[in-house]
């Protein structure tokens, strides 16, 4: 059986081992292919059974130019590159991997959030520059310094990266409030269920952390920013098309939002004329919220059961 990935590069720049794959069945490694629809995946593909990909987009197109392919596996929890209802209609299953990340990617949120209340990486850059030394007194602060006990965090997807951060907050005497359009039993151990305008209203701190669905695709946009707390902290660092990015960077640039935090943008690479990459007080990181070595790992090693298992005739983590 022929196994393609077809962009193994993120998950293993040479650091992890395809070896496990490799094990069952004919495998071909691309480092990358396409992040637009691009002939070139179809022809990679080729007349591979599996599809093993992590951005490389799978349209309609693709799956009819590839008759053989019966199963897609995403080195991710997203999944929204394939078009899998289609690839349901032509018995096709789409397998993801859905716990890989959860406790590095709200560690990752929690400390877009510590860098824009204390300016770590600024102050180093300063001290290293000769700022102390010569400063005349014993200590100093570019930028006012922001402590977060017992302010207001509210996150919007309360799922187990929604938890897992919700869990730091606690711990850092926080009140967490929460909106999902389903609530657990869980959930309420860690947050506060409120509605979504409640949350708006109430948050000094608003974390992303809800899938990319019609219903969730641009939340962030004048209108709901106009509901918020002047003076708001918004964090993302789940998919950046929950963001309406030119109506963030205006309320930044009036100071309405007082800083983001954002580790992903609605398209990626970013775009040069991206206008969140001028707005004040932004921070942006290079979707990297995912890739540390330990969460990379997971990935192969549920990626490589999730084959397995299509193998087997057993597909688990179906999501089509």
């Amino acid at each position: 059986m022929k196994i393609v990935v077809l962009d193994g590069y993120t998950e293993n720049p040479g650091d992890l081992s395809w070896g496990e794959l490799k094990k069952l069945g004919d495998l071909t490694v691309y480092d990358r292919t396409a992040y637009q629809e691009s002939p070139l995946i179809a022809e990679r593909i080729g007349d591979a059974e599996v599809a093993v990909i992590n951005k490389t987009p799978i349209s309609r197109e693709t799956i009819d130019a590839c008759p053989n392919l019966k199963a897609i596996a995403v080195l991710a929890t997203g999944y929204n590159v394939v078009n899998y209802e289609y690839a349901k209609e032509k018995g096709i299953i789409v397998q993801n991997v859905p716990t890989y990340g959860t406790q590095i990617v709200g560690q990752y949120a929690v400390g877009l959030l510590l860098e824009i209340c204390s300016h770590y990486g600024h102050h180093d850059l300063t001290v290293k520059a000769g700022a102390w030394e010569n400063n005349d007194d014993w200590c100093y602060w570019d930028y006012p310094l922001i402590e977060l006990y017992g302010k207001t965090a509210g996150i919007i997807g309360l799922g187990r990266i929604g938890q897992a951060t919700a869990k730091i907050l606690n711990a850092m005497n926080m009140k967490v409030l929460a909106y999902d359009a389903v609530e657990s039993e869980t959930g309420r151990q860690v947050a506060e269920y409120v509605t979504l305008d409640e949350l708006f209203a109430r948050s000094d701190v608003i974390f992303l952390h809800c899938p990319l669905f019609p219903s969730t695709e641009g939340i962030i946009n004048k209108n709901n920013i106009a509901k918020m707390k002047d003076g708001v902290i918004l964090i993302n660092n789940s998919r950046g098309q929950l963001v309406v990015e030119q109506d963030l960077a205006d309320a930044l640039n009036s100071g309405k939002v007082f800083a983001a935090g954002l580790d992903v943008v609605s398209t990626e690479p970013i775009r040069p004329d991206n206008p969140l990459k001028t707005a004040k007080n932004t921070i942006i990181t290079p979707h990297i919220s995912w890739a540390a070595q330990a969460a990379r790992q997971r990935i192969m090693d549920i990626t490589v059961d999730n084959v397995k298992s299509y193998i087997e005739g057993h597909p688990q983590n179906v999501v089509n």
